[in-house]
């Protein structure tokens, strides 16, 4: 089949040049973290950021909308690199109709696109439909000329993910030839082999689906075309796989030549090789969309991902961290189309090098702890590790199944590998209860019935109409006393949450009732509404009210949102360009800034950090807010927040000549407003990432003046003046050293004491000197000195001591070489004394600890140590 060369960038910029041209708004990339669905991990589908505006309850900014979205899926992980389609990171191409064209149109435009603007043989097209939907039928048929015996009816072309739009499906295929084939007589579209791949999904979304799985028509009926870039650009560049494109490959070459290890010279290396291309693609932008590592959420996908990437280099002989310099062949492929990428790329580097190098000690202690159950398995001559326990080390400590069952393998032994699926299926059934949970709270209501773009904004409001009243996600008409409640406004002054900062409250007073507001919002298509409880009379929907903004309160939360703004030009000046917020909280109480950084910010740095924020503020610099393109935004130098979505037009926040950020939130007219400026912590909250919480004005005062009432207090109870804190401070710190000395003194002389003791009381046994006895020890530290002492004072023996140490009891047995060499076993010996207190323990033959539960029982245990020291004398 003799199809044009294009590359992958080319490719996606003429996917959307032309459906640009059949009047789509082409809108930017979604960022892989789901905006306002808590029932979604990660963005998985090209149609997931509209699904409001499918059930059409959302109001679209345009009817035909075209995007290649970002992607991650890690339902098939395993296959990745065994095939030549299955990845985690891929690319979809997208276009979309709300409530405009439908079948006749999308179909039209796919066949189009597919074999006039790429020049795909039409005679090498299938095309699959839906075994019932006889309408797309006679479109490919009598509208755009499909032979019958082309168009092939399946049972499964109808597309659905979870909850939501979804409706039959029409697939178009490319036949790319015999020798990619089965040579089955039976082989077509359907068969599992190579030859016909899925180049194109069309979804009719004629539906929504309920929880409850059942199918409601949908008032407009929608287009939801996916289709792969990377499979299409195989096709294009006449390469046999995903892998060999100019989108994977310069991945592979890169990691080949890291690994010394050429490309197709093996099928497991291979293997490795793409799993290592696909899954650098994937930690790639999931960190530049803010996503960190973690052990839960998409943070854990992430963490599983580069693991695997590392794994494989393992596997291929890579015995130290690589995947950092693997970012640098990412941002080269994806420079045209997310140039993000590359402004972020030392900070990528960063996280990756950070938990690769984390994995590896990971894979230390992993191995340290299977080890332990290879041996326990050795004694009870078991030869399969259940699959509970291999799961345990994979999930917990992260250690992954296929290096078990390698090691496993090395002493003739296996895994349990079906109760190990059966533990991971039951995780994954609890990570997408818990999602399901968690989404069910977000109702979005149906807002057909008014016209969104009529609602404005406007701080300065003081009356407004109610335009609807919302109870549980239902359109309501009257809300009473204690009815927990939100509404819409035709105007309103409020602020809603959003970008860190908290939404305003205030009251809705009605002719007959009054609202308190507790907060804010904004649903996916910027609509604010109002939530809190009705605590007088009724409101009724189409009430005119007035309003009451809580402006206190307001002008807190703005000292604090500007002050945040000063914190992260302070934070650039003194730790470096990398820092890059990564959330916030801003409200009127405090702020909360989390930030790239790859330590501890020091005391020093703290220091300097405040003095900056605090030197802006003495200032008095203005405070301007610009409306402008992105475009704009970026060439002033504007900072955006790390992984935000913004759109065509953007609000910039211009402070002095101190701080240039893209933001929403309120902010004081100038920075003398914020008074003064208070750094309250300095924390860790994950890899690479820090937080600062500050507090403004008052509360910074009341900080400060707390701070003096305990320094007051403390110097009180020190009876001297608070001035000189430190100095009396000082003299305690070295007198109580100096008691330590001595109270270290006279425990060196009772220990030594009660040695000579043990030493004349001990005991010769078959020629061997043994000491068993019970001493004082304030640690096992302790107790180990006072053991080695007394096997120091003799020259062929034991030393068998007890402590008792609070509710526990604590055991050390210690042997000479001589006494090793006549069969005494230090590890042994303990572990049966320890058995005898309620504990357990063991060690080497020279030197063994073990504890206890029951100090009452001490005698008894050390009457079992001469009995086991007596049976191991050869």
């Amino acid at each position: 089949m003799l199809v044009i060369y294009m590359t992958g960038n080319e490719l996606r910029k003429k996917y959307l040049q032309f459906f640009a041209a059949k009047e789509h708004l082409i809108l930017p990339s979604a960022s892989l973290i789901p905006e306002n669905d808590p029932s979604l991990l990660l963005i998985g589908a090209g149609m997931a950021p509209f699904k409001p505006f499918f059930t059409g309850k959302m109001k679209p900014p345009h009817v035909r909308v075209a995007t290649s979205q970002k992607c991650v899926r890690t339902g098939d992980i395993e296959n990745v690199g065994r095939t030549a389609r299955h990845h985690t990171f891929f690319e979809m191409l997208g276009n979309f109709s709300f409530g405009d064209y439908f079948k006749k149109e999308a179909t039209a435009w796919a066949w189009e696109f597919l074999t006039q603007h790429l020049e795909i043989p039409a005679e090498n097209l299938w095309i699959t439909i839906h075994t019932k939907d006889d309408e797309v039928f006679d479109i490919w048929r009598n509208h755009v000329g499909i032979p019958a015996e082309k168009i092939i009816r399946l049972e499964d072309n109808f597309w659905e993910i979870g909850p939501g739009p979804c409706g039959p499906c029409s697939e178009i295929y490319v036949d790319l030839g015999e020798d990619r084939g089965c040579g089955k007589p039976d082989c077509g579209v359907g068969c599992n082999c190579d030859r016909y791949l899925e180049i194109w999904n069309l979804v009719f979304t004629q539906y929504d689906r309920d929880e409850a799985g059942n199918y409601t028509p949908l008032v407009k009926k929608n287009i939801d075309t996916g289709a792969g870039l990377e499979r299409i650009a195989s096709v294009l560049q006449n390469k046999r796989s995903n892998f060999e494109t100019d989108l994977l490959y310069p991945i592979i070459e890169h990691a080949s030549a890291v690994a010394k290890i050429l490309f197709g010279s093996a099928p497991q290396s291979d293997v490795s090789l793409k799993v290592i291309a696909d899954h650098a693609r994937s930690m790639t932008v999931m960190i530049a969309d803010g996503i960190l590592p973690s052990n839960e959420g998409r943070g854990y996908v992430l963490r599983r991902v580069l693991r695997r990437a590392a794994r494989h280099g393992r596997l291929m002989g890579i015995d130290k961290p690589f995947l950092a310099d693997i970012v640098d062949v990412v941002a080269k492929i994806f420079a045209e189309p997310y140039p993000d990428i590359t402004e972020k790329k030392d900070y990528i580097k960063k996280v990756i090098s950070m938990e690769e190098e984390r994995f590896h000690a990971t894979l230390a202690q992993g191995i340290e702890l299977l080890n332990g159950h290879i041996e326990n398995m050795k004694q009870s001559g078991k030869s399969v590790l259940d699959g509970t326990t291999g799961f345990k080390l994979y999930d917990t400590y992260g250690f992954p199944w296929e290096l078990t069952q390698e090691i496993l393998a090395e002493h003739d032994m296996t895994l349990d590998k079906k109760a190990f699926d059966q533990a991971m299926d039951a995780q994954r059934q609890r990570a997408r209860t818990a999602r399901q949970e968690k989404g069910e709270k977000i109702v979005i209501p149906d807002l057909r019935t008014i016209v969104t773009e009529k609602l404005t904004q406007d701080f300065a409001a003081e009356a407004a109409k109610v335009v609807v009243l919302l109870s549980e996600g239902s359109v309501i008409q009257k809300a009473e006393v204690e009815d927990d409640i939100a509404l819409i406004l035709d105007v309103t002054p409020f602020y809603a949450e959003g970008g860190g900062q908290v939404g305003d409250v205030g009251q809705i007073i009605a002719p007959y009732g009054k609202m308190e507001v507790t907060g804010a919002k904004k649903l996916p298509d910027g609509t604010i509404y109002h939530i809190g409880q009705v605590t007088e009379g009724t409101i009724v929907s189409g009430d005119s009210v007035k309003i009451v903004v809580d402006r206190e309160r307001r002008d807190h939360t703005a000292r604090n949102h500007t002050a945040t703004h000063l914190l992260q030009a302070a934070l650039r000046q003194v730790l470096g360009s990398h820092v890059n917020q990564a959330g916030s909280y801003v409200g009127p109480d405090r702020l909360r800034f989390d930030f790239s950084h790859f330590a501890p910010v020091s005391a020093e740095e703290l220091d300097l950090i405040e003095q900056r924020v605090n030197a802006a503020i003495l200032s008095n610099a203005t405070v301007g807010i610009i409306e402008t393109t992105q475009d704009i935004a970026r060439e002033m130098g504007a900072t955006a927040l790390f992984g935000e979505k913004y759109g065509d037009t953007v609000r910039v926040v211009i402070v002095g000549d101190i701080s240039k950020e893209l933001c929403g939130g309120t902010h004081v007219d100038s920075t003398g407003n914020i008074g003064f400026f208070r750094i309250v912590s300095e924390t860790s909250v994950g890899a690479g990432l820090r937080r600062i919480e500050a507090v403004t004005g008052l509360k910074a005062l009341e900080f400060v003046k707390g701070r003096e009432a305990l320094l007051t207090e403390a110097a009180s109870v020190l009876k001297t003046r608070p001035e000189d804190i430190l100095s009396k401070v000082e003299s305690l710190h070295n007198e109580i050293k100096g008691l330590e000395r001595e109270l270290a003194a006279l425990h060196g002389s009772q220990s030594k004491m009660a040695a000579e003791s043990l030493l004349a009381a001990k005991q010769t046994v078959k020629g061997l000197e043994v000491v068993i006895g019970q001493v004082q020890a304030k640690d096992m530290e302790d107790l180990r000195s006072t053991a080695d002492m007394l096997r120091d004072r003799i020259p062929s023996g034991v030393v068998v001591l007890g402590a008792q140490q609070e509710s526990k009891v604590n055991f050390v047995v210690m042997a000479t070489p001589t006494a090793i060499a006549k069969g005494i076993h230090a590890g042994n010996i303990v572990k049966e004394v320890a058995k005898a207190a309620g504990g357990g323990g063991g060690g080497r033959p020279d030197m063994a600890q073990a504890g206890g539960k029951n100090p009452e029982k001490m005698n008894e245990a050390l009457a079992v140590a001469l009995d086991t020291i007596t049976a191991q004398i050869k």
